[in-house]
């Protein structure tokens, strides 16, 4: 495929002494991350701010779409973490007492800040997850909306606010709302940008400090980002990035932190469940899908056609909430397959910051093999291969081809598992109860897709057990509708992303009551008999004249 020219990166300024690096309004090349940015960027990371950082392991980051290294970086153990543990909590004594409006004011510039330098962040993005442009756009676009969102709804979510009291006029009663103190944060690979930085916005206008854990994969990403919030004005001190491998630093994060925030496997969102259960923290958790569509028979086909592409194979289908299951009406399942084949098999493929490429690499070997591993499973045991189906090593080493399948059997793996790859398997339904069904037969319940006419999609919506629904829509309009809550039922996860609670579950509700003149247990001298008669009458009466709450 033909790659577009890109400029080369230019020589970056020394190291401020303030730690801001400076280094956007810049672009990349596809190769080893220059090594002044390496530099600048692990200088933001808590692994290199304790006094024997040297000693700590190097390791390599490479490149999705080539293989090669980019750029090396530190592998944090207990200490580092404890360290950077320390310093948040110092940090977000001071954070805690900040107005409201000038924590807010720092995420309006910082939102500016992503859009400026957007290109570049898009470059770092493509070069350590291998995904195609629009992909990291999205993760561009997902930040500043969060940004903005928050930092436009602060001020009233934590504004204390009056509530009826126990009795009318005589109890004055407030709700207060309290930071949780830091917030753990542990964000997976696939999305290093978005999930790195949209969950931290509200857990720090909320007063909190935050110490993040990227994906071993993705660190360089996080950093970046993390540097245009401390050149918005973020104290340098509250947000720490400490990098390493999941077992050590994460398992570290999740013992110390005062709320988890995680975005990954069931399996993994299990154990770090029970390590929050343990110590009675609250927890978020953003976790694995087996999302089903329904094609109903009234459905625009040639939306279906357009749309259906990406909601499968966005991010090469590396994305919690990717479709992977197709259940189709009998009477459109023939016309809808020929066309959303055809289209398949026309996306383009390809490395590089081209806009024009459909879908990029995984991650890397590992997630190669997985994919490779379900289809070949699938077809063994009698599926038919329609469009893909097999590895593009003449692309890049982790390349796969978008794959449409019919008839999975029961026993195939990719029917009930979770791929996280570019495969989707179409299947006949004769009516739309039998889609339901289907598609509410999994663990999960996460996303979840409906083409029909709007009337249809609506009735079907409220049927399917999934956190969200989108109606002709894939995944794109439910992710971006920041002001409603999202999440998984079932096995796909607990608590919710955006919206009001966004924000709020990294608070605690402080609860504030003044009695004032008559004593709520009443006059002083009452008898306890005559109160007790004094207080159901009043409660009768309140509920019949709807005075009380």
């Amino acid at each position: 495929m033909v790659r577009t020219p890109l400029h080369n990166v230019a020589q970056l300024p020394p190291h401020p002494t303030n730690m801001k690096v400076c280094t956007m309004s810049r672009r990349l090349t596809q190769g080893p991350l220059p090594k002044h940015l390496r530099q600048n960027l692990l200088r933001l990371c808590a692994n290199t701010a304790i006094a024997d950082h040297q000693e700590q392991e190097e390791y390599p980051v490479h490149s999705a779409f080539s293989g090669e290294v980019i750029g090396h970086a530190l592998a944090g153990d207990e200490q580092v973490v404890e360290a950077a543990f320390f310093k948040a909590r110092e940090a977000q004594r001071l954070w805690a007492h900040t107005p409201v409006k000038q924590r807010a004011k720092i995420f309006k510039d910082f939102h500016d800040r992503v859009l400026r330098e957007r290109e570049f962040l898009m470059d770092i993005v493509q070069l350590e997850t291998g995904k195609n442009r629009l992909s990291a756009l999205d993760e561009v676009l997902d930040v500043a909306g969060n940004a903005r969102y928050y930092a436009n709804k602060a001020p009233r979510l934590l504004a204390e606010n009056a509530n009826p009291g126990a009795l009318p006029l005589l109890t004055k009663n407030r709700v207060q709302h309290a930071s949780k103190g830091v917030v753990g944060q542990i964000s997976p690979w696939n999305y290093p940008l978005a999930l790195g930085i949209s969950d931290a916005i509200p857990a720090l206008l909320a007063g909190n400090a935050v110490v993040a854990k990227p994906d071993w994969n993705t660190p360089f990403t996080l950093l970046a980002v993390v540097d245009l919030l401390y050149q918005a004005g973020l104290p340098r001190e509250l947000f720490q990035v400490v990098t390493g491998a999941g077992k050590t630093v994460g398992s570290a994060i999740a013992q110390r932190s005062d709320y988890l925030m995680f975005t990954g496997s069931t399996a993994t969102g299990r154990i770090l469940g029970k390590t929050a259960g343990e110590r009675l923290i609250g927890y978020s958790a953003e976790l694995g899908g087996k999302n089903p569509m329904i094609i109903a028979a009234d459905a625009d086909l040639d939306k279906a056609v357009r749309e259906v592409p990406s909601a499968c194979f966005s991010n090469s289908g590396q994305l919690c909430v990717s479709i992977e299951r197709i259940y189709v009406e009998a009477p459109v399942y023939e016309d809808f397959l020929s066309r959303f084949t055809k289209a398949v098999q026309q996306m383009r493929i390809g490395a590089g910051f081209d806009w024009n490429v459909d879908m990029g690499s995984l991650i890397n070997q590992q997630q190669l093999d997985s994919v490779q591993s379900f289809v070949d499973d699938a077809v063994a045991k009698g599926a038919t291969v329609l469009a893909g189906g097999r590895a593009r090593p003449d692309l890049g080493p982790f390349f796969f081809e978008p794959t449409v399948l019919i008839d999975v059997p029961r026993d195939a793996k990719l029917r009930t598992e979770e791929v996280f790859g570019p495969v989707v398997y179409v299947e006949k339904v004769e009516t739309l109860q039998e889609a339901i069904a289907l598609a509410n037969n999994t663990e999960y319940g996460l996303n979840a897709s409906i083409f029909a006419a709007p009337e249809t999609g609506w009735q079907i919506a409220g049927q399917i057990n999934a956190g969200g629904v989108g109606i002709n829509d894939g995944y794109a309009a439910t992710w971006a509708s920041i002001a409603s809550p999202l999440g998984g039922m079932k096995q796909s996860g607990m608590s919710r992303r955006h919206g009001e609670e966004g924000l709020l579950k990294y608070t605690e509700a402080r609860n504030v009551a003044e009695q004032r003149g008559l004593s709520i247990r009443g006059p002083k001298g009452m008898p306890p008999k005559l109160y007790g008669q004094v207080m159901s009458y009043a409660l009768l009466l309140g509920k019949k004249l709807r005075f009380l709450p």
